[in-house]
């Protein structure tokens, strides 16, 4: 066994191994990082619309929900209040699908904005309480043409 250097030779090894494995977990960190970034401003940037358009960084949408602009002077409702209004609004559309809630600026303290199970949306209005006050259907989307 003269000449062999087989312990140290392994260590090293390892020691490049561990390395190699520690720069590309870095490099694939920073990567995924921008790149989630990057998708995070391209879809923000592109549903804006304007540049006074403002943001909210807790959003309570659905992951699966579009995104929608609010009107002016209303916030995303988040904590204990949006449970609240969540839970008064599906109460008063039964197989709804919560859009997102927020505050109100016309009339109601709160508001829910709910798909029904038949696809059409309504604007649940729900008061200091939490009892609906008042439910708005919307106009359906027109049909594409032929």
């Amino acid at each position: 066994m003269e000449g062999t250097n087989q312990p140290g030779g392994t260590r090293r090894r390892w020691g490049r191994s561990a390395a190699v494995l520690a720069a590309g977990l870095l490099v694939g960190g920073v990567l995924v990082g921008s790149l989630s970034a990057s998708a995070a401003s391209s879809s923000s940037s592109k549903s804006s619309g304007s540049s006074s358009a403002s943001s909210s960084s807790s959003d309570t949408r659905s992951p699966s929900a579009p995104m929608v602009k609010h009107g002016p002077g209303e916030t995303l409702l988040t904590g204990t209040t949006a449970q609240k209004v969540r839970a008064a609004a599906l109460d008063a559309v039964p197989g709804g699908t919560i859009i997102r809630v927020e505050t109100d600026s016309n009339g109601s303290p709160y508001e829910a904005h709910v798909r029904k199970s038949d696809g059409s949306e309504v604007t649940v209005k729900v008061n200091e309480s939490f009892k609906v006050t008042d439910i708005e259907a919307h106009d359906a989307p027109s049909a594409p043409s032929a």
